[in-house]
């Protein structure tokens, strides 16, 4: 069988971020070949990986974000983990079919549970009846976490997401990847390193501080690509989107609540978004937002109000998003396009006292939308350590607690995206040391995001 190969996916890589501090990459880069990626729409996590991992486009796959509104649910959810979520077929259910003894591990790529894959590890709490969340991973088989936990160390979950996320979740990641090579020898091995996602949303993209973040995440896949070396594999770099800066968050939600189209439902003194009560709601994405209209005879009014505001380009009816391949049932009725520089948040709320109490946690399923200032602490907490302390000794000893020390303060964020990116040196990045995986392609300029999954596909043939 052909060489084995693995796929770093260095998310918020784009071609404009090499240089100087990435002298691992670069020398992949010199080895072999590098292309700009001509991304897909939404650019976001879960859209991306379903379209490099099926060959299609949002609109046929069905991960029309990192989250969508489930209409005979009535319910927002975010994050979710089946791989099953995902439609149509996927790489390793294609390179089975023509190499039966092939063997695929997912490491920490999205919708990694119950996937047709070999091997698996995915981030999954444990969700005890006291209420406490126990932090923790899922595996496939089930003792694979628990054998890499047991040589590498446990999972820095806290370093994952949040406001403490840095370089040590990639870092494990990597060792993680080694280690699993080592014990599984598969044919195909997808890693996920997250690293740049972070300060690149918390500083954004025009910081000098990211200099540092790059130099960081090519010392962690530097480890990787010298391990590949040693095991005769080949190795494909991908990204999933490029970040720009940003300097405005519009608050769609509480436009659409002032023109009383959303509603809320009291709750213990906070509101909540009730979405199967509102006549039009958004769900938050970076910078898109699917906006969900109950009654058809409403849509044509909520998109001339969404049109008129500030911040938002482009308001996407059932035809338009037929032309940017996100048509499908799981859509909003509308799909809003921010400007350059803006992004959407959440908030639905208009008094910050009536903010649900997960508004100040790190609670990535119950928010209603993505919400990036969780990478932040509240400046405004006084001794903000020694409350974070306090919080974890209150779970150490088997008490509830909220850990509420994130600010509802959308100005904090400096990067996002979701845009399609206007240079290909912004946008998500492929690079290979195999310099004949493209001959068949005639040397493209950009590659579409979509053609990934034919070449990962021509690699075992």
């Amino acid at each position: 069988m052909t060489k084995p190969l693995i796929v770093i996916n260095i998310v918020g890589l784009t071609p404009a971020l090499l240089g100087e501090h990435t002298p691992q990459l670069n020398a992949l880069v010199n080895d072999g070949i590098m292309l700009p990626m001509q991304g897909v729409f939404p650019a976001v996590t879960a859209t991306a990986q379903a379209t490099m991992l099926t060959g299609l486009s949002p609109g046929e796959h069905g991960i029309v974000g990192n989250g969508w509104y489930f209409r005979e649910l009535a319910e927002v959810k975010f994050w979710l983990q089946p791989n099953q979520l995902v439609q149509g077929e996927k790489i390793w259910h294609k390179l089975k079919r023509d190499n039966p003894g092939l063997k695929c591990s997912q490491l920490f790529w999205w919708y990694n549970m119950y996937a047709d894959v070999d091997h698996a590890i995915t981030p999954r709490p444990h969700y005890p009846a006291d209420g406490r969340k126990i932090l923790g991973l899922y595996s496939e088989p089930a003792q694979l976490h628990q054998e890499i936990e047991a040589r590498v160390g446990t999972f820095p979950f806290f370093n994952f997401w949040g406001p403490t996320a840095d370089i040590r979740s990639s870092r494990w990641i990597v060792d993680c990847a080694m280690l699993e090579f080592t014990l599984n020898r598969p044919h195909l091995q997808l890693v996920y390193l997250p690293h740049l996602d972070y300060n690149l949303q918390r500083l954004g993209p025009d910081s000098p501080e990211i200099a540092k973040d790059l130099a960081m995440i090519d010392h962690e896949a530097g480890r990787l690509l010298e391990f590949a070396r040693e095991q005769g594999a080949d190795v494909m770099v991908v990204s999933e989107y490029g970040i720009t800066q940003v300097s405005q968050s519009v608050p769609v939600n509480r436009l659409l609540r002032e023109a009383g189209l959303l509603r809320v439902r009291e709750s213990l003194g906070w509101e909540l978004l009730d979405c199967g009560s509102s006549r039009a709601f958004a769900v938050a994405d970076h910078q898109v937002a699917h906006v969900y209209v109950k009654d058809p005879a409403d849509i044509s009014a909520v998109k001339s109000l969404l049109q008129a505001q500030p911040g938002i380009e482009r308001v996407l009816d059932g035809q338009d998003q037929q032309a940017f391949g996100i048509a499908h049932s799981r859509s909003g009725e509308l799909v809003l396009i921010a400007e350059p520089g803006c992004w959407f948040n959440y908030y639905y709320w208009l008094d910050d006292s009536k903010a649900p109490d997960f508004a100040r946690t790190v609670d990535i399923h119950r928010k209603p939308g993505y919400d990036p200032v969780e990478l932040f602490v509240d400046p405004t907490i006084r001794f903000v350590k020694l409350k974070i302390a306090a919080r974890l000794l209150q779970k150490k000893l088997g008490q509830r607690m909220l850990m509420d020390v994130i600010p509802l303060d959308p100005s904090l964020v400096k990067g996002s995206h979701g845009r399609l990116a206007e240079r290909p040196e912004d946008g998500p990045i492929f690079i290979t040391n195999n310099k004949q995986m493209l001959d068949r392609l005639n040397k493209p300029d950009c590659l579409p995001m979509q053609q990934v999954c034919g070449l990962l596909q021509q690699h075992f043939q």
